[in-house]
């Protein structure tokens, strides 16, 4: 949708936002003019540019200087729908919320400005429903349940512009597919609109453009890059001791104290954790470590209750706290101006993760980031010097966006179905119009829309999975209510394990847990959640009830899927640091103080140069060891080891117990090897690579617990209705059965084809394996065969042993390794 006037510049919508600007002493910058003028002439586009930059206003402004001109020009105000705004996290909305208010009150518009998130009440909804807001700032999961209430078609009749906030962290999952779904039915429904996004720097910006912006023409489409170098000042908090900081961990405990000394000396810091559960007893030790930061430090992560996150948020934006410690749900985009310094609690395993958190500090034009990296084991720090290189470079990882997801296609029909129907030709037009489903042909098309009648051709003889019917017209329709409305109850693609409400017994909800987690408790036992310690008192209708707890000690809740891999970009500088180590070029804080770990390397075994690669094979109390180091990745190397644990075995029959981390793999067992004759090029072969992985690992294992996530997406298996939700080995024994029909009876299944092809693309991550196996053949071997453990191995070890072992025996069984 253009703009009345030829010459936007001098536009009076135009002029009051110049003087808007200048009211908050603001000038615009240069890429937000540009973008003003693009999206005010009819252009769709991306806009990247470093976090607080204003990027916000870039996209908001232009849609109401072009209500402002339309006003000025005679046309009434619009009532209707004008802009949404698309957001990956709730946190984000809030902060858009103010912002937006600002400008349209500062711009003289009578605009109400509101969030719908599954945060909001059923009231709120249909009020918004009923007579929108002006701007609606909202979720990928809520546009689909707007889509599945009926008169739906009529809520985007008056809309003018899409922006899709923080594209690139939706663009990597499944939600990104939901958004390129909710686009081609509005740019059906409204083919004037705009679209734009909002885009960190990402290694395939080019194609994340093309992705958002497939339904648009050539012609309408545009880039906008902000030339703004964000400055980011990178400080490790470095042992004192680094000959005795541990070789293994995950938590960084030791250097609490230091972490303490930062928060005091800063007017509010934030303090980044990888997991929920590292993040509660970060908080727990900081306050044991410095009892006047109580009151002054509170917690944040995304199983605590909205409420107690809207109040850290609000207090940190104040400045009325000093601390707060977070995990990714604090990552994007929220503007907390007062916050000075960020601290990373071991490695963020990703270089895009460092910036976006770096970038929370410093939260505006021009200013700078600092940011403190804190080692959870020495060996960490080369990962901080590894990305101080990255950042120098500009090297970002790429997204892989998700390609032909029926599980989400199927649920998104089952939205359309259940609202206003849908016409199975325009329909299909619509589809191919989306980048993740270009390529469906008209086969496959019918196969979806034969699912949606029968569920498949093996199990058309359940009506369950009937949940279509085609009228007279031809239109698909879902007619049974109770159908419709467990569709509606399960629209979403973020899939958790089983989660339970906590909840005092007196009635105040405080978070969610995982329902894994409770189901190891008794009564009686104690926990730590939000920071406090809880008794549970009992379980009852998906909801552990619990009271105060006066116990120091107690389990700190773990949440499943908390190891990240490295990224490809962070494993190649890392590489890159360790290469110019054995050249003698040290060059960063970080590698001058892991000299003496370096060394113990070298003289037991050797520090692997450019175009080597290290395999140690070594024996101990346990067994025989073969560790190799490929530098990539924990799930590269998870592929890797089952692969070479197969290759290694077709010789001799021999049985191994692995473990990997993000450095490398260990192979354990009972026999020896004659490792010389067996470390040959076609051990690390390519060829029939996926042939070979599905043979060698457990495949069918993988894909199988894989499914049951496309279970729940597809609409195969209902998690249940809200208080009576289904227990998690419930739906999993309800997946594998239908995993089973697949695999024995309808082996061409859409949705069972497609798990195959998650598993190799996302979790093995065959592109990047395939990569590392030729760099490997290409690569001197370098054998060593230390005496004892090496400070490379020592990490993997400790993993394997921490499985089976307790937290006593294992510490014993360290020292005694140490002390040999």
């Amino acid at each position: 949708m253009s703009d009345i006037y030829t010459d936007c510049t001098k536009s009076p919508g135009w002029q009051q936002a110049v003087a808007y600007f200048k009211s908050q002493g603001w000038r615009p910058l240069p890429f937000q003019t540009s973008t003003w003028n693009a999206a005010i002439s009819g252009l769709c586009g991306l806009v990247n540019a470093p976090t607080g930059s204003g990027k916000t206003y870039a996209l908001l402004i232009p849609v109401l200087i072009r209500e402002l001109n339309a006003v000025t020009s005679g046309k009434l105000p619009a009532e209707g729908l004008r802009l949404i705004w698309v957001t990956p996290i709730r946190a984000l909305a809030r902060e858009i919320l103010l912002s937006c208010q600002r400008a349209v009150q500062g711009m003289g518009l009578d605009w109400r400005v509101e969030i719908r998130t599954g945060d909001s009440t059923g009231k709120e909804r249909k009020s918004q429903f009923s007579k929108p807001p002006q701007i609606l700032i909202t979720t990928p999961e809520s546009i689909h349940v707007i889509m599945a209430t009926p008169g739906y078609s009529t809520f985007f009749q008056y809309l003018d512009t899409i922006v899709v906030d923080e594209w690139h962290e939706l663009l990597g999952s499944k939600r990104g597919v939901q958004t390129e779904l909710a686009l081609s039915k509005i740019m059906t429904l409204r083919p004037e609109c705009n679209i734009w996004g909002i885009s960190a720097t990402i290694g395939n910006m080019e194609e994340a453009a093309t992705i958002l912006l497939h339904t648009i023409p050539e012609n309408r489409r545009t880039g906008i890059k902000a030339d703004i170098h964000k400055n980011i000042q990178l400080k490790s908090v470095i042992p004192d001791e680094m000959e005795t900081y541990p070789w293994a961990g995950h938590l960084g405990l030791k250097l609490a104290d230091r972490v303490a000394e930062i928060i005091r000396s800063s007017k509010t810091t934030l303090v980044f954790t990888n997991t929920r559960a590292q993040c509660e007893i970060w908080y727990q030790q900081l306050l044991d470590k410095d009892p006047e930061l109580a009151g002054q430090m509170a917690m944040h992560h995304g199983s605590i209750s909205r409420e107690i996150r809207e109040w850290v948020e609000e207090a940190l934006y104040e400045g009325r706290i000093r601390a707060v410690i977070c995990t990714s749900s604090l990552d994007l985009g929220v503007d907390f101006r007062p916050v000075e310094t960020i601290v990373q609690i071991g490695s963020p395993k990703g270089v895009a993760r460092f910036v976006q958190r770096a970038g929370r500090s410093g939260h505006h034009p021009g200013a700078e980031s600092r940011i403190w990296f804190v080692p959870t084991h020495a060996l960490e720090l080369v990962e901080a010097a590894g990305l101080r290189l990255a950042l120098a470079k500009g090297d970002m990882e790429e997204r892989i966006p998700y390609l032909r997801s029926f599980d989400v296609l199927i649920q998104y029909l089952m939205t359309l179905a259940v609202s206003e129907g849908f016409d199975p030709e325009t329909t299909f037009k619509e589809v191919r119009s989306t980048h993740c489903f270009a390529s469906v042909n008209r086969d496959e098309w019918q196969r979806i829309l034969q699912f949606l009648l029968v569920g498949s051709d093996s199990l058309q003889a359940y009506d369950e999975y009937q949940k279509v019917e085609i009228d007279s017209s031809g239109w698909y329709r879902v007619t049974d209510k109770r159908k419709a409305l467990r569709h509606r109850l399960s629209i979403g693609t973020i899939v958790s394990d089983a989660m339970m409400q906590i909840q005092l017994v007196r009635g105040t909800r405080l978070g969610s847990i995982e329902e894994w987690f409770v189901s190891q408790l008794k009564p009686g036992d104690v926990f730590w959640f939000a920071g406090r310690a809880l008794e549970l008192v009992r379980v009852k209708d998906m909801v552990a009830q619990v009271r105060p707890g006066n116990s120091k000690t107690g389990k700190v809740p773990s949440y499943m899927g908390g190891r990240m891999p490295l990224s490809s970009q962070l494993s190649a500088v890392l590489q890159s640091k360790m290469h110019d180590y054995v050249k003698g070029v040290i060059s960063d804080p970080e590698m001058e103080a892991l000299v003496p770990v370096f060394t113990t390397q070298q003289q037991r075994s050797v520090i692997p140069g450019e175009g080597e690669f290290l395999v140690e094979y070594f024996t101990s109390r346990d067994g025989y060891h073969l560790v190799m180091y490929p530098f990539e990745g924990r799930n590269v190397h998870e592929g890797m080891a089952v692969l070479l644990a197969q290759r290694l075995s077709e010789p001799q029959p021999i049985t191994f117990t692995l473990a990997m981390n993000d450095l490398g793999f260990e192979l354990l067992s009972d026999q020896e090897m004659d490792i010389e004759k067996l470390l040959t090029p076609s051990l690390f072969s390519t060829k029939q690579l996926s042939v070979d992985i599905q043979s060698s690992m457990n495949s069918v294992e993988m894909a199988r617990r894989k499914f049951r996530d496309v279970a729940r997406i597809s609409g195969l298996v209902f998690s249940g209705f809200p208080g009576r939700m289904k227990k998690e080995r419930h739906l999993q024994s309800s997946s594998q059965l239908l995993f089973e029909v697949f695999r024995e009876y309808e082996s061409d299944n859409l949705l069972y084809l497609q798990t195959y092809d998650e598993v190799m693309t996302f979790h093995l991550e065959e592109a990047r394996l395939r990569r590392a196996l030729e760099k490997i053949a290409a690569s001197k071997i370098i054998l060593s065969r230390p005496d004892k453990p090496t400070p490379f191995a020592f990490p993997l070890i400790v993993d394997r042993l921490r499985e089976k072992l307790s937290s006593e025996k294992l510490e014993d069984r360290i020292r005694r390794m140490l002390a040999t």
